[in-house]
């Protein structure tokens, strides 16, 4: 039997059939059904029923990590073996629901689910030791580079030779913190292909799906860099604050997991490179793709732009929320940060979050009153303020979220702004006290631990003494 007559033996009866550049997948009924092509593209080759099925088998194997209930088993079918799946509804894939709705815009409790989810996996992943998998970075660049470089007249040729300048120079630079993350532990066999195309919603929760199986040195990769997909993913489709959201919920959690927390935020570092690298990938593919609606030359050279503007320098800049209770610092927060510095915006670091970490507590369930004595109020502070400082070395700008009533921690603010040489903006937010209790009454899973009584009775501050700009609203 042949692979031809295999595809033929599915395809009678087929609700439809959908064709990748590697494979042929057939829906029919509840089931999905997914063949290998015989290709050869240098980075995997399917040439043989062997190669088809070790390929398969290893799909199988990856991918029940994260969607066992999707990934059924292997089968045989007229001699050729075939990827047995559970349907499911591809609308609810977040490529397909971006491209088909005018104004699609992520749901942010979605999107936070997808960041825990993310970095929970990442946690949970086999860290690599092989030292071959110390060169992978360099591996994809020396590979993104041999794809484009087929598109050069038509991609642009001051386009791509800038960019190829660029970010050899950006890797000579990064190459021994590239050396770091794998000692560290933070290479590890993650997704590969973590973009908007294999992440589907259903049941209202996210779930990760069609890893790459076909190259160890492709999914053998920074947690970091496998993240970076997806970020990339956002911004260039023009989902800024999604991204921004994604990040921080990842290192939030990531430091949770990790059990060193200035190592998770000091690899921000690497993250304009990789998320150029994984623009480069789209550049390629999308070339390679004319045929395709969602591909061309047009999408090609919008990819190479974008992965040229992820390497260009922004400074990074220093942002202080303060306010009492239920002022809106954590929302304004949120507002702000995609909009400071590189892609994909400022770190979020919220005093809250940080004291749940600290106590290792659950983040939506009530510390006890000795988490907030002086001591700890200073033992979160002394966090935040290092967290910031390890994240702005890193080149990533920061929007610090605490109440800040105490004059000393607003000028240890302005301490590290000049220790940091960064541009700072200080904001105070000043809400009546009735305003606020309301707001703190209404709040559901949370990480502050303020109740409408506490904001009720905290203590009013003499705006005379708040050097930083202040935003006053009425009693309404």
């Amino acid at each position: 039997m042949s692979l031809s007559q295999a595809l033929d033996y599915l395809r009678e009866g087929a609700d439809e059939v959908i064709e990748t550049s590697c494979a042929t997948v057939v829906l029919k009924g509840e089931r999905a059904y997914k063949l290998k092509k015989s290709v050869d593209y240098g980075f995997l080759d399917f040439t043989t029923p062997e190669k088809r099925r070790t390929a398969l088998l290893r799909e199988l194997l990856f991918n029940q990590r994260l969607a066992a209930d999707i990934y059924l088993g292997v089968e045989e079918v007229a001699g050729e073996s075939v990827l047995v799946m559970r349907r499911f509804d591809t609308a609810g894939v977040l490529a397909a629901q971006s491209a088909g709705r005018l104004g699609w815009t992520p749901e942010s409790g979605q999107m936070r689910d997808l960041g825990r989810l993310i970095a929970q996996f990442h946690a949970g992943s086999e860290i690599c030791s092989d030292v071959r998998n110390v060169n992978n970075t360099k591996y994809v660049i020396d590979s993104n580079r041999e794809n484009i470089a087929a598109f050069r007249k038509p991609l642009g040729t001051d386009l791509v030779d800038t960019y190829d300048r660029t970010i050899q120079a950006v890797y000579g630079e990064l190459a021994p913190a590239l050396e770091a993350r794998f000692a560290a532990g933070f290479v590890r066999h993650c997704h590969g292909d973590l973009h908007l195309g294999n992440i589907l919603i259903e049941n209202g929760k996210p779930v990760l799906f069609d890893c790459i199986e076909f190259n160890d040195r492709l999914s053998q990769i920074d947690v970091l860099y496998d993240l970076a997909f997806l970020l990339m993913d956002l911004w260039v489709r023009g989902h800024e604050a999604s991204a921004n959201l994604v990040l921080n919920v990842w290192l939030e959690q990531a430091a949770r997991l990790e059990g060193d927390a200035h190592a998770v935020y000091a690899g921000l570092k690497c993250l304009p490179l990789y998320m150029s690298m994984r623009a480069a990938v789209r550049c390629h593919v999308s070339a390679n793709s004319a045929h395709d609606p969602n591909g061309g030359m047009d999408k090609a050279r919008l990819y190479l732009k974008a992965a040229q503007g992820f390497l260009e320098i922004q400074p990074a800049q220093l942002m202080a929320i303060g306010g009492l209770s239920g002022s809106g610092k954590s929302t304004r927060a949120r507002k702000e940060a995609p909009r400071i510095g590189r892609a994909p915006g400022a770190v979020i670091l919220r005093s809250d979050e940080i004291r749940k970490c600290l106590w290792a507590w659950p983040e939506y369930e009530t510390l006890p009153k000795e988490a907030y004595s002086p001591d700890e109020n200073v033992r979160v502070y002394d966090h935040m303020f290092a967290l910031a400082q390890t994240t702005l070395n890193a080149g990533q700008s920061v929007v610090l979220d605490a109440t800040f009533r105490e004059a000393a921690w607003r000028d240890r603010c302005a301490d590290l702004t000049r220790q940091q040489n960064t541009a700072f903006t200080g904001l105070w937010l000043d809400l009546p006290a009735v305003v606020r209790g309301r707001r703190v009454a209404g709040r559901q899973n949370d990480a502050s631990d303020a109740t409408p009584d506490v904001a009720l009775n905290q203590q009013d501050i003499d705006l005379s003494k708040i050097l930083w700009q202040v935003e006053s609203a009425g009693k309404s």
